[in-house]
């Protein structure tokens, strides 16, 4: 399978390239450090906690729209990325009209936004392979290493936050170290 390529139109009315083939050309660096995908491997049991905060952000997102109203809140990018990087560690495989779903925006706005996160080199699109109607999306490697340590930073915050408000369990924060 390949890596699906697109075009965006600037503002300007250039085109820009958008996606990358599988074969390994790195990304535009004007998002986030390229140091990110050079660091090693995180163990199961820290991905299995960085996924349990994306999920409770993921979910928290919502739960919010029970006391105040949806349409004062709009990151469709945030949830975007951490729809994909569940998704990612879970192994699941990701329709672009299923990350457009898990949004909460209009079709079109979450395109849009597909459009800049392959164009930052966080998110590529794969086709199919054997429906040619349908693609699908993920993280890049440099996207999923831009989220471990988003994850982990905010895990960070939320367990010195709670460590304040409750005694500490067994002393490790959530990547497993002490």
């Amino acid at each position: 399978m390949t890596i699906r390529s697109m075009r965006a139109t600037l503002a300007d009315g250039r085109t820009l390239s958008i996606g990358r083939r599988s074969s390994g050309a790195e990304p535009d660096n004007h998002t986030h450090s390229p140091a990110l995908s050079d660091r090693e491997p995180l163990d199961p049991e820290a991905l299995v906690r960085l996924t349990a905060v994306a999920r409770e952000l993921y979910a928290s997102r919502r739960r919010r729209h029970k006391f105040l109203p949806a349409d004062l809140f709009g990151e469709p990018t945030w949830d975007i990325l951490l729809d994909l990087y569940i998704s990612t560690r879970e192994n699941r495989r990701v329709p672009t009209t299923s990350a457009c779903i898990g949004a909460h925006v209009p079709p079109t706005t979450a395109l849009r936004w597909l459009r800049i996160l392959e164009a930052r080199g966080l998110v590529e699109r794969e086709d199919d392979g054997r429906d040619g109607r349908r693609t699908f999306v993920r993280l890049s490697p440099s996207g999923l290493a831009a989220m471990d340590q988003t994850l982990a930073a905010l895990g960070h915050s939320f367990l010195k936050l709670t460590s304040s408000l409750l005694p500490p369990r067994d002393g490790e924060d959530l990547l497993g170290q002490g």
